[in-house]
């Protein structure tokens, strides 16, 4: 009795050692952060490159709510 206990308690601590050691997980993390950050990127770089264009269309939104459309 008491050895089975003892294989099955070493067998589960072999578990939980493979699952801690699994790094599948925090590759796909890190590859998420990575998209994360290159997406920051360019919606910077486009708020960047048409701020004129942006600018201009709230000037024009906002002088036709004040009427002069």
């Amino acid at each position: 009795m008491f050895r089975e206990l003892a294989i099955r308690a070493v067998l589960a601590l072999h578990n939980l050692q493979s699952r801690l050691q699994d790094e599948e997980g925090q590759t796909l993390a890190e590859y998420g952060l990575i998209m994360a950050v290159i997406a920051i990127a360019v919606v910077v770089a486009a708020v960047v490159a048409f701020r004129g264009a942006i600018v201009g269309a709230f000037n024009s939104a906002t002088g036709c709510l004040s009427g002069s459309c």
